[in-house]
C-alpha cells in the first residue's frame, strides 16, 4: 500500500497530490507545530531537507520552528516562492529556511539530512551516493521513504557511509503527527540509530525503532489491514462509505487516539489482562471471516463513488483542515498534566 504522504520527485517532475490520509501542503497549513512531548533543549544547529514536496516542506517547518537552520534543495522552479510562503504561513523567522541550488550545497556543514525524494530505488541510490559524498562524515543520512528499505539504496555505498544511512519515516504531516518509524538498514551502525532517535525526540516526535526491514513498516501495515476490511464491507453492501467512517470516528478512532490496540484490550481481561480477555472472546474473534477485497480500479469503483459523493470531488479542503485541528487538539490534551 502506498504511504499516506506525498514526496515530490527531486527530479523536478510534478508532485503526487497528497496523501492517502488527505495531507495538505505544509505551506497551506497555518497551525503551529504540536507541543513537544519529550523535547530536549538541544536540537541540531543545522539540517538539510532534500525534496520540497508535501513531506519535505513539513519536515522543514518542524525543524525550523524548533530553532534549527534549515537548508532546502529541490529543482522545482518555484522553490524560493514556496519557502517564502512557508516562512510567512508558519511564522518562522526570516532566514530560517535557506534555498540551495544543489543537493551538495544543501548538505554542506549539516548535522543531518532528511531526504524526501521519489520512491524509485535507482534514483534514491544515486541521490544517497551524492549526499554521502558531500555531507560531513558524521552527518546522519535519513530518508522519509515508505517503500524502499535503507539496505537497498545504501547497498553500493562504502561501509562508513552506509553506517549512517537509515529510514526516518513520518506520518503526514510530520510537523503535526509525532510518529517517526526509524528503520535501520543491514549496515546501519547502532550509534546512528540511537542518534536518530534522540534527534527526533529533540523535535518532540515519538520515534519507534523497527527490528526488521519489512514492507510498509508498522503504521502502513496496520492502515492497510483496516483499509482492506473497510473496502470489503463497502463492496459487500454491509455499510456505505460515510457510515463506515462514522463508525470508526465514533469508536475505534477515539479509543486509538488514547491507547493502542493491545494496550486498549489489556484492561478488558480484568486481573488476567489480555490473556483473560482472549480466553473469553478469542474464539469468537477467530471465527470472524476474513475476505480479500477487489482492489482493482473496477472493483474499487463503488468505494470511489460513495467516497466522492460523501466528501466531494475534488476533496473538500475543510476535511484536511478539520482533521489537523482535531489531531492537534488530541496532542494538546495528551500533553496536559493529569489531575488527582
Amino acid at each position: 500500500m502506498n504511504d499516506p504522504h506525498a514526496s515530490r520527485p527531486v527530479s523536478g517532475a510534478p508532485a503526487a497530490a497528497a496523501a492517502a490520509e488527505g495531507g495538505t501542503p505544509a505551506s497551506a497549513q497555518v497551525s503551529t507545530p504540536a507541543p513537544p512531548e519529550a523535547a530536549s533543549a538541544g536540537v541540531p544547529a543545522r539540517a538539510a531537507v532534500v525534496g520540497a514536496g508535501t513531506i519535505g516542506l513539513s519536515w522543514a517547518r518542524l525543524f525550523a520552528a524548533a530553532g534549527t537552520a534549515v537548508t532546502v534543495f529541490d529543482p522545482r522552479d518555484d522553490l524560493a516562492e514556496v519557502l517564502a510562503a512557508l516562512t510567512a504561513d508558519a511564522g518562522l523567522p526570516e532566514g530560517a529556511l535557506t534555498r540551495a541550488s544543489t543537493a551538495a550545497e544543501a548538505v554542506d556543514g549539516v548535522e543531518f539530512v532528511q531526504e524526501s525524494g521519489p520512491e524509485e530505488p535507482h534514483a534514491k541510490a544515486a541521490l544517497f551516493a551524492q549526499l554521502a559524498e558531500a555531507a560531513p562524515e558524521d552527518a546522519l543520512l535519513l530518508s522519509s521513504s515508505s517503500a524502499i528499505p535503507a539496505s537497498r539504496f545504501a547497498a553500493d555505498l562504502p561501509e562508513a557511509a552506509a553506517a549512517r544511512v537509515l529510514v526516518g519515516h513520518p506520518f503526514n504531516p510530520p510537523h503535526i503527527m509525532p510518529l517517526v518509524e526509524v528503520v535501520p538498514g543491514e549496515r546501519t551502525a547502532a550509534e546512528a540509530v540511537e542518534r536518530a532517535v534522540q534527534m527526533y525526540r529533540s523535535y518532540g516526535r515519538a520515534p519507534i525503532v523497527l527490528k526488521q526491514e519489512v514492507r510498509g513498516f508498522v503504521g502502513n501495515r496496520l492502515q492497510n489491514a483496516v483499509l482492506r476490511e473497510a473496502v470489503h464491507l463497502v463492496q459487500s453492501g454491509v455499510v456505505d462509505a460515510a457510515d463506515l467512517d462514522t463508525a470508526v470516528k465514533n469508536s475505534l478512532g477515539l479509543r486509538w487516539a488514547a491507547v493502542g490496540p493491545l494496550e486498549g484490550l489489556h484492561p478488558g481481561g480484568g486481573a488476567q489482562g489480555l490473556r483473560g480477555l482472549m480466553e473469553h472472546i478469542g474464539p469468537s474473534f477467530a471465527a470472524i471471516d476474513l475476505h480479500e477485497p477487489d482492489m482493482s480500479a473496477e472493483g474499487m469503483e463503488p468505494v470511489f463513488a460513495q467516497t466522492e459523493a460523501a466528501y466531494g470531488m475534488p476533496p473538500r479542503a475543510e476535511i484536511a483542515a478539520e482533521r489537523d485541528r482535531f489531531q492537534e487538539g488530541v496532542l494538546r490534551l495528551r500533553g496536559e498534566p493529569q489531575e488527582g
